[in-house]
């Protein structure tokens, strides 16, 4: 096992372009960093620099301490697990996973090989699959081949490009569970490169988002998710996605802080407030989550929120919450700031409509008019032309990654106990 360390990588290609743009990222040994963001953001580039496929234009790139720019693939001890898993059709599983340990040309005795090949293939599931060729496995189980072929390396880092992209929605989640255990099992380093942020947050020690070759964010997905750094951020981690909703803070007739928005006036607390005084307009951030229906909640909650009506459009019930959406007029002052966003996300244009996640036993239903209740202690306020997060609590969300490395010590050490 090894650390891995980028300082300020770049990856300019033959027309100057920056595919990846001064990207530094610290992989402490055994940790499970995702690398993700929208399509051409630069996380396979990293990758495949990281593995040695990529020249690196600037930068350094150091596995356990050492510099390794020049040093060819192979001679990175790295083993990377491929989308389209890789596999040579006419050999059998068992020769298939054994191959990196054929490659070394008498490095290990055949009883190695056999007893290697044989751990992966218990660890994995593949036992009694060893003698089949990988036309005649399923898509998961040939993606455990692929596993098993890294693991048997007994590489400084296991690297993932996007291994679950080609599987169906069930299959792909059963997959997160085996990678998961398997890399708290191995404790060894991983990097992981996915565009699907459900994978990142469920798979990753820390999660560093892209955009356009930038580094946005590092951090666990709980801080992510929490306290996101950027407008870019909070937009594309969750699903469903954070709703944003311009408005202006002023002051009511009442003397408390609102938030003046196309839904109506909703109330913020005082620390909330002023991170977004004196500017002319600022995005309001709130998850679907962050709402509730006010008929189906207890009455003494409400006084810790805010309470608005709108009329709902339609509703998707998921049989343990429910959706509903309610459209709104869109301020023209931030109609840029959002079909930029939109973009950089790969999104189709951002809906003037707002995403409310209800108790399943509510009876909302497309034409009514109900009253929301608002968690306005999570409202994150952001400027729409910068995207600066102007509420980001720094040291909190800190806290939160320094406890997630706290809980990933915990989790070797249980799996050490266990190995012993």
């Amino acid at each position: 096992m090894a650390s891995i360390t980028l300082k300020n990588i770049v990856k300019k290609y033959d027309d100057g372009y920056p595919a990846v743009n001064d990207v530094s990222l610290e992989i402490d040994d055994g940790e499970f960093v995702i690398l993700v963001g929208p399509s051409g953001c630069g996380k396979s580039t990293v990758l495949r620099m990281i593995v040695g496929l990529e020249d690196i234009t600037e930068g350094d790139l150091l596995i356990g301490g050492d510099r390794v720019n020049e040093k060819a693939p192979r001679e990175r001890n790295l083993a990377m697990v491929f989308q389209n898993y890789a596999l040579y059709p006419h050999l059998t599983v068992f020769e298939n996973i054994a191959f990196p340990m054929r490659l070394t040309k008498g490095k290990f005795t055949e009883e190695q090989v056999r007893e290697n090949v044989d751990r992966a293939a218990t660890m994995l599931e593949l036992t009694e699959h060893l003698d089949r060729k990988p036309g005649n496995l399923s898509g998961g189980q040939r993606q455990r081949v692929a596993m098993g072929r890294a693991i048997v390396r007994d590489a400084n880092a296991f690297l993932f490009d996007e291994p679950l992209s080609n599987l169906d929605a069930k299959l792909r989640g059963q997959m997160r569970s085996e990678i998961a255990q398997l890399q708290r099992r191995l404790n060894t380093t991983s990097v992981y490169v996915t565009h699907d942020q459900t994978e990142a947050m469920t798979l990753g020690d820390r999660v560093a988002v892209l955009k356009k070759g930038i580094l946005q964010q590092v951090a666990s997905p709980r801080e992510l998710y929490e306290q996101p750094a950027n407008l870019f951020v909070a937009g594309f981690i969750g699903a469903p996605s954070m709703n944003f909703l311009p408005g202006t803070v002023k002051t009511s007739d009442t003397g408390g802080d609102v938030l003046s928005t196309p839904l109506g006036d909703i109330e913020l607390r005082e620390d909330t407030a002023r991170a977004g005084q004196g500017r002319e307009i600022v995005l309001a951030g709130i998850r679907p989550e962050f709402f509730e229906d006010a008929a189906t909640m207890d009455q003494g909650r409400k006084s810790s929120g805010s309470l608005v009506r709108i009329d709902v459009s339609r509703t998707e019930w998921l049989g343990n919450e429910q959706y509903v959406y309610v459209d709104y007029e869109n301020d023209p002052r931030v109609r840029d700031a959002l079909q930029n966003l939109a973009h950089e996300m790969d999104a189709e244009d951002l809906r003037t409509q707002l995403v409310v996640a209800v108790d399943s036993s509510s009876r909302l239903r497309g034409g009514d008019e109900a009253e929301l209740w608002i968690d306005t202690g999570r409202i994150h306020l952001f400027d729409p032309e910068t995207g600066e997060n102007l509420t980001r609590d720094a040291e909190a969300g800190a806290e939160l990654t320094r406890m997630a490395a706290e809980d990933r010590q915990r989790d070797a050490e249980r799996m050490a106990a266990k190995g012993a």
